[in-house]
């Protein structure tokens, strides 16, 4: 290649074979040419040779032309070189705009929209998948035999038995904190003996399903979503529709079902270990028998404190269950996915839960319980 002066500026000609095999010497002489103020006209009349490499060397050298302020023209190559040559000019970068002026307010106010709009998408998605359960559960009671009670059975064991170790500690700790708490907080208006009322109010009514059913979402409801996911990634989900099977038969049904069978149970287990607790702190703060904290107990709560919190055990693990199980099958085919989607079916999960508790203590306190 050679440069050299035109009428209006520069002409710089392309000649040779402009390919793969010449493209370092290539690269250094078109370096070397310094446009000037004026036009440069890139004559590549004269090539013979061009493959993809000498096409992006000669636009990259186009390209400097024209950063160095200089007016760029052409003279095409010729005729059988010219496709090959337009398809990598075609093929070049795009041209990057400069980012539009930020407005912090505007941009805040977008950003708000466009999440409540994905949230808003998301709720009725859940609750298109719960009406899909329901009607799967419709079909289970007209028809017994299509749930798997192996699988439910199995569901029950990892969800309810293996987590006693951990629901009992936890809430035997929560009953000695709230005792010890109490006690402390009592003792300026020499009342401590009304320890105990509030120890067995809170743990039957509040305490023991709640963190219970935290307890079981960062658990099992996690464990859901990482099998079903981990199914989606592998194709099984897509085999056993193959196959003629339903998911929300085989994947989804027995681990609700299980769910809401174990829940209730770990809750009354809680709500004995929270007692237990409660017990043992009154008897160190208080010199309270456990005879007299029995009684005691016994007049303070009634049937009905229990029932209270026993009866938000089964729509707290329907909904721990339901979302476990719809963010496991809207995985894709990745890893990156599977964890994405168990982070969030943890926290839509406990955010559920403690909503629904919300909505249960204003309607029992509305309704007198």
């Amino acid at each position: 290649m050679k440069a050299e002066p035109g009428r209006d500026g520069q002409a710089w000609q392309f000649g040779g074979a402009w390919t793969l095999s010449h493209a370092n010497a290539l690269d250094q002489a078109a370096a070397a040419l310094k446009p000037g103020s004026g036009a440069v006209t890139l004559d590549l009349s004269p090539l013979e040779m061009l493959d993809t490499a000498g096409a992006w060397l000669i636009m990259r050298t186009a390209e400097r032309a024209g950063a160095g302020g200089a007016k760029v023209m052409w003279i095409e190559p010729p005729a059988a070189l010219l496709p090959l040559f337009k398809r990598v000019l075609e093929a070049g970068p795009e041209p990057v705009e400069e980012p539009a002026r930020r407005v912090l307010f505007l941009d805040w106010l977008a950003d708000v929209g466009a999440a409540t709009e994905v949230v808003l998408k998301e709720a009725l998605d859940l609750i298109a998948f719960f009406g899909s359960l329901v009607e799967t559960f419709g079909r289970i009671i007209a028809k017994p035999k299509r749930l798997r009670w192996v699988s439910v059975v199995s569901h029950i064991e990892r969800t309810g038995l293996n987590a006693l170790p951990i629901v009992g500690m936890i809430s035997f700790l929560v009953g000695v904190v709230l005792a010890f708490q109490g006690a402390d907080q009592l003792r300026r208006f020499g009342a401590q003996v009304f320890t105990i009322n509030m120890v067995g109010i809170s743990v039957l009514r509040e305490m023991g399903i709640l963190l219970t059913a935290i307890v079981v979402a960062g658990r099992s409801g996690s464990a859901f979503t990482a099998e079903i996911g981990a199914m989606q990634v592998n194709e099984e989900v897509d085999a056993l529709r193959v196959t003629g099977l339903d998911p929300m038969e085989v994947l989804v049904a027995p681990r609700v079902l299980a769910l809401m069978i174990a829940l209730p149970l770990l809750t009354f287990f809680a709500d004995i270990m929270g007692l237990l607790g409660g017990g043992l702190m009154s008897l160190v703060l208080l010199d309270i028998s456990f005879g007299q904290y029995w009684r005691i107990l016994n007049t303070a709560v009634s049937l009905n404190t229990f029932l209270v919190g026993i009866v938000k055990a089964p729509v707290f693990a329907m909904l721990i269950a339901l979302v476990g199980c719809f963010e496991g099958l809207r995985v894709s085919g990745s890893a990156e996915s599977v964890g994405r989607l168990t982070t969030r079916s943890v926290v839509e999960g406990i955010f559920l839960v403690i909503i629904f508790d919300a909505f249960f203590s204003v309607l029992f306190s509305y309704l007198g319980f």
